[in-house]
């Protein structure tokens, strides 16, 4: 019996336990959400509050027109109000309605520049321009070439005996002249006596180069020194065989090198071989110098330069001419777009060309000296665009 009155008491406790939990757990979710329904309804409240104040901002003339009925009330005058203190309500009231009237024109006046501008986007205005006329120059037609510069003769200088190279009295860059002891051979060998052989030059000119040391050994076919004659200049250089049928001797022609930028120098051809290298397809010719005003040549430049060379193969002169710039390919055609004169709209104009240049070409047929063509702003054009020229 005891026992049995042991987990009866038990049995209570944990059912007052479980009560217990579970009102906690019903207090707690109602808590819960009230909290939650409270804070939506102050999130609605803030929401509606700022179309409340932008109405109220917006109904500002309506604003005014209340408070001016309320000192209307308040002042009691006579519905024309006096005219000298400008009290009352009547002109109040015209005075809000003129304003109400100046704000209900405002969106149409707006909506009047809206159509105006609507208007003005209608209408094309001219695409920007540079023109040019057609005149009358020179075209050139060149190709560029690189060359070498060379001095216009080289001797190489041998010793008469074969022997020991006992003395050597010149450098490169030293002047000689014509019979002028250069070096001393001993031919002698053991056992014999000889005197030394001298090795003369047999021009005059600057020593280019000794390819000889002292004490060497010499036969009659080392080279002891080359002398050069550096008072004229050659260029040599090969031209591809597309070219060689318009190569022809005085033909002039512009240098430039490396070492001076933005310098160019006047040649002209002055030999060219009679034949064609089998193995480059192309033909060896020479270009010298033209001496400048004083009738000397540049002293910066010097043997063994490499030089940059435009060739001017053919040339026209007093033909029409239009910058390059201005040409559109437009499927295998040339084309420009021309200005008539009051016209105000681009024309398109297919054109022959003949020679080119770097910066001009000539035209055959398709243009007319003088006629205003379009140099900038071409390519955004189509034919009878209306255009606008600017310098």
């Amino acid at each position: 019996m005891k026992g049995n009155s042991v987990r009866d008491a038990k049995n209570k406790v944990t059912v007052a336990l479980t009560f217990i939990i579970i009102v906690t757990a019903i207090l707690i979710v109602f808590h819960l959400a009230k909290s939650f329904q409270g804070a939506r309804r102050a999130a609605g409240g803030a929401t509606a509050a700022v179309p409340s104040r932008a109405e109220g901002r917006q109904s500002g003339g309506g604003g005014q027109d209340a408070q001016t009925q309320r000192q209307g009330r308040a002042g009691e005058p006579a519905p024309g109000g006096d005219a000298a203190t400008g009290q009352g309500g009547a002109p109040r009231q015209s005075g809000s309605g003129a304003a109400s009237g100046g704000s209900a024109a405002a969106p149409a006046g707006a909506r009047g520049e809206r159509s105006g501008g609507g208007q003005g986007g209608g209408q094309r205005t001219g695409t920007a321009i540079r023109v040019t006329p057609v005149i009358l120059g020179t075209v050139e037609n060149s190709v560029i070439l690189s060359g070498d510069v060379l001095s216009s003769s080289q001797v190489s200088i041998y010793p008469v005996m074969a022997g020991k190279i006992t003395a050597l009295r010149v450098k490169a860059g030293d002047r000689v002249s014509r019979g002028q002891t250069i070096a001393m051979v001993d031919p002698s060998r053991p056992g014999d006596s000889f005197y030394a052989s001298p090795v003369t030059s047999t021009v005059s000119g600057v020593i280019l180069s000794v390819p000889v040391n002292l004490g060497e050994t010499a036969q009659t076919g080392t080279v002891i020194c080359v002398v050069g004659n550096l008072s004229t200049l050659k260029v040599e250089t090969h031209v591809p065989e597309r070219y060689v049928v318009n190569i022809r001797r005085g033909l002039p022609a512009q240098l430039s090198f490396e070492a001076m930028p933005g310098e160019t120098f006047a040649a002209e051809v002055d030999e060219m071989s009679p034949v064609l290298d089998p193995a480059s397809r192309t033909r060896r010719i020479t270009l010298v110098l033209v001496p400048d005003r004083t009738g000397r040549i540049d002293p910066r430049i010097l043997a063994g330069m490499y030089a940059t060379i435009s060739l001017v193969t053919n040339s026209r002169t007093e033909v029409p001419v239009i910058p390059r710039v201005s040409l559109i390919n437009t499927y295998g055609s040339w084309i420009v777009f021309v200005v008539p004169s009051g016209s105000g709209a681009a024309r398109r104009r297919e054109v022959a060309l003949g020679l080119e240049s770097e910066d001009l070409v000539e035209i055959i047929a398709g243009l007319e000296l003088g006629e205003i063509v379009v140099s900038a702003g071409q390519n955004f054009l189509s034919d009878g665009d209306p255009v606008r020229v600017v310098e």
